[in-house]
């Protein structure tokens, strides 16, 4: 056994390199085809029902009223029902035929069933599912006051697309129908003061990467990684040391630095078209794609990176950051930032 290892180990590197080289131009290609077929033939979401959840803010928004626009019933799920109305109200005026807004936890396992029993008692038929729900936090690992208030981050983040997943498969695998699930660049970058949150994106990458090949080629299966865009984190809404939610616009500044934000607009006008286009990935903005690259290739450069510009100096406050002292020097969150961002920050002052 030992034998094989070490022939594996000598023959691999060499027998990849050169697979590499021979099959990459032609699977491009491919690739590059397979695009453009998407393109042309893009589904239409007309009359099909799509399930939202974190649907009251930001991306999750957005995502609905690009669905209404092109025609889609929709069922949007959040905590906060009063958002949700007001939400509702837009996709109606957008063009959607039928909404309906449902209150619910998604960390709740009871709650995701009723929101599945929901949907199916009011449309009988469910065609794409959006994992959305997720909150997040802005504070270093090592600061964490009350580590086991943090564990509602996974179960919002991870297990409640898990629960309503496995609730729904039956019903998407009957309309041949699809899964979005959006996880982050954190996924596979070394954010600070992101560790658990980097965590659940990473396990929705890896639980849908493995159900795309579970459920092929019944439901299909698209992971969303959007970069800083217009949403409550965006806007410094966080978890603090003590896992409670508060404005942490600060800690923001040292995280995004100079770093431009897109608006949730733009980024939904992407992830659908996307979505039905049939496309495995949606990076947002697509420049983010080739941060993966530097981490794959170039590792420690990334965490050095990180370590110079996001990082506090010793015996510093936590929120001071290199990336911070560059966006407060040259004033670039008037032209980097959102209106909408800006806004809140004159409502906190």
């Amino acid at each position: 056994m030992n034998l094989i290892h070490s022939f594996l180990n000598l023959v691999s590197p060499p027998f990849t390199f050169i697979s590499l080289f021979l099959l990459l131009p032609p699977y491009q290609a491919f690739k590059s085809f397979l695009s453009l077929v998407g393109a042309l033939f893009t589904e239409n979401v007309n009359g099909k029902v799509v399930l939202i959840t974190g649907a009251s803010s930001g991306i999750g928004e957005h995502l609905a009223y690009e669905y209404a626009k092109r025609g889609a019933c929709l069922v949007l799920v959040a905590r906060r029902q009063n958002l949700l109305e007001e939400v509702a109200d837009i996709a109606r005026y957008y063009g959607s035929p039928s909404v309906i807004t449902i209150k619910a936890d998604v960390s709740k396992f009871e709650d995701c069933r009723r929101v599945i029993n929901e949907t199916m008692n009011q449309f009988g038929r469910l065609d794409h599912l959006v994992n959305n729900a997720a909150i997040t936090h802005l504070v270093l690992f090592e600061d964490i006051a009350d580590i086991a208030a943090f564990r509602q981050v996974m179960d919002i983040n991870y297990w409640g697309a898990v629960y309503i997943t496995h609730l729904a498969i039956p019903y998407l695998r009957y309309s041949r129908g699809k899964i979005v699930a959006l996880s982050a660049p954190p996924a596979w970058l070394p954010a600070p003061r992101m560790s658990i949150y980097n965590s659940s994106k990473a396990a929705i990458k890896s639980m849908f990467e493995t159900l795309r090949v579970e459920l092929a080629p019944e439901i299909g299966v698209t992971i969303v990684t959007p970069g800083f865009v217009e949403s409550e984190l965006t806007q410094g809404k966080a978890l603090n040391a003590v896992g409670k939610t508060e404005l942490r616009q600060d800690m923001r500044d040292a995280l995004i630095g100079i770093v431009p934000v897109e608006t949730a607009e733009e980024c939904a006008k992407a992830v659908v078209r996307g979505v039905c286009r049939g496309h495995r990935y949606v990076t947002e903005p697509s420049w983010y794609n080739v941060l993966y690259y530097w981490k794959a290739f170039c590792p420690e450069v990334v965490e050095w990176c990180y370590r110079i510009l996001a990082m506090p100096a010793p015996g510093a406050s936590e929120s001071d950051a290199l990336s911070k002292y560059a966006l407060d020097f040259t004033g670039g969150k008037y032209l980097l930032y959102p209106s909408s961002i800006r806004s809140t920050e004159l409502k906190a002052d």
